[in-house]
């Protein structure tokens, strides 16, 4: 089946991930550094990535590929879940049992996130497993508070997180990165990735790893 689809020049990118970013079906991912196109049949043509890339390593294309199992969607419109946007809050407030949010910014999901976002700069980050935040009752007090949180999960993402988190910790001036993930063995690839990315932004940046039982309780 012949389709338009996008192209990019791997030699070209400077691996910025801003047309990951910008990529609403998720067709693009950072591999090794460099954008890459992993789900060509997702790729709906459109080359609403295009003015991301600041180096024009993307260009749209005509080839042969196989069909999807679904129909990639044709619609052009910006997806509200990849419109970063910072949160200003006043100092939260409890009333009746209820909290008020620690989340500090708009997305959170590390797919989605822009490493070159205002927020991140002098920022105390939070990297967390996506069943945290259910599992422990106090999350956004205790871990969310005054920081940046992204959040992916390790097991079902498949992509690589430590090349978006190197490129967070390589753009931006992070003061600190707490890592929480759960105490099941999928949730190390999580800690994994982050040590992996530190050490390729070459940067010294203090890490506090907390793992959380699925009981809800801290472990260590």
């Amino acid at each position: 089946m012949k389709r338009t689809v996008i192209e990019i020049d791997r030699d070209a990118c400077i691996g910025c991930g801003q047309c990951a970013s910008a990529c609403h079906q998720g067709a693009i991912a950072m591999v090794d550094g460099k954008a890459k196109l992993v789900k060509e049949d997702h790729c709906d043509g459109l080359g609403m990535c295009l003015p991301h890339c600041p180096v024009d390593a993307i260009q749209l294309v005509e080839k042969e590929i196989e069909a999807a199992e679904k129909p990639a969607p044709q619609a052009a419109f910006v997806c509200p879940s990849t419109i970063a946007k910072q949160i200003e809050r006043e100092e939260p407030t409890e009333y009746e049992g209820a909290v008020s949010s620690h989340l500090n910014q708009w997305p959170c999901q590390i797919k989605l996130i822009n490493p070159t976002a205002p927020y991140f700069d002098n920022a105390d980050l939070l990297i967390a497993a996506d069943c945290c935040a259910f599992a422990f009752g106090d999350f956004h007090r205790q871990f969310m508070k005054d920081k940046i949180t992204v959040m992916g999960c390790p097991k079902l993402d498949d992509i690589d997180y430590s090349d978006k988190l190197s490129d967070i910790i390589s753009y931006n001036n992070i003061k600190s990165i707490t890592v929480t993930r759960m105490s099941v063995p999928c949730c190390r690839g999580l800690t994994h990735a982050v040590e992996k990315a530190i050490q390729k932004s070459g940067k010294n940046i203090p890490l506090n790893v907390h793992v959380l039982s699925t009981d809800g309780e801290i472990i260590r």
